[in-house]
Formats: C-alpha cells, sequence, structure tokens
C-alpha cells in the first residue's frame, strides 16, 4: 500500500511540474505577440505619422496595416481593458490596442500605445488581473 501513495504522489508531482512548466511557456508566447504587436502600431504610427490611425474611418492604411500585422502574429485578445497612467485615460483601437498623446514637447507629438497579454484562464484572470499584463511603448516625436 505504501508503494501506491509514492506512486499516486510522484505523478501527481509530475503532471504539477508539467502544467506550470506548460504555462509558463503560454504565457511567454503570449507576452512575445503583444511585443511585437506593440511595435508593430508604434511602427505604423511613426510611418504615418499618426494620419488616419485614430479616427473612425474603418479602412484608413494605417489601420488596415495594423490588422494585417495583427493577424499576420496570430494577435488577438479577448477582451482589452485601457488603462488610465497619471490621470490619462486611454482610448481602445478595434480592440487591438490602447493609445494616447500623452503630451507635445517643442511642437511635436508623441504617441503612447498599449497592447494587452491574452490570458484566457479564469483563475489567473480573477486572482491577477488583466492590467497586470500589458506591454507599454511610446512612438519617436512625430512633428
Amino acid at each position: 500500500m505504501k508503494d501506491a501513495f509514492g506512486g499516486i504522489l510522484n505523478l501527481f508531482l509530475i503532471s504539477l511540474f508539467l502544467i506550470i512548466v506548460s504555462g509558463i511557456l503560454a504565457l511567454t508566447v503570449n507576452y512575445t505577440k503583444a511585443f511585437r504587436m506593440k511595435n508593430a502600431v508604434i511602427s505604423a504610427i511613426e510611418q504615418y505619422e499618426g494620419r488616419g490611425c485614430f479616427n473612425s474611418l474603418n479602412n484608413t492604411s494605417c489601420k488596415e496595416k495594423v490588422r494585417e500585422e495583427a493577424a499576420r502574429i496570430g494577435y488577438h485578445t479577448t477582451n482589452i481593458s485601457c488603462p488610465t497612467v497619471d490621470g490619462v485615460k486611454y482610448t481602445e483601437m478595434d480592440g487591438i490596442y490602447c493609445y494616447t498623446e500623452p503630451a507635445k514637447s517643442n511642437g511635436k507629438k508623441y504617441y503612447s500605445v498599449v497592447t494587452q497579454v491574452n490570458i484566457d484562464i479564469p483563475i489567473i484572470n480573477r486572482i491577477m488581473g488583466l492590467s497586470f499584463f500589458q506591454v507599454h511603448g511610446d512612438t519617436r516625436n512625430i512633428g
């Protein structure tokens, strides 16, 4: 009987280890996608100098470039939550990213972008919250 309990404990520990390692790998892959998406959004904003990236028109070149890149890397979020940082509220854009135009310096403006790591594990979502897993970035000055 003692050997049976030892075998069950070993199976439990091996299963727990595999679950933890799989979770870490999944988080790493999804974080990499969010980081690549942030870079793609910043690149598109800089390329188009912010024109057509934030208005309500649906088929602008900037928005299409961002959507194509999201599809290419397989980035999607189930429920993006835009943060408020230092009293500045970020605005959601097409459920892909959040942005804000926080300040102007020397007549040039820059945008801040936030993408979200997609985690669909209900227990983790309830305990940690999704805002913990967000990637922030800023564009260069756009004149």
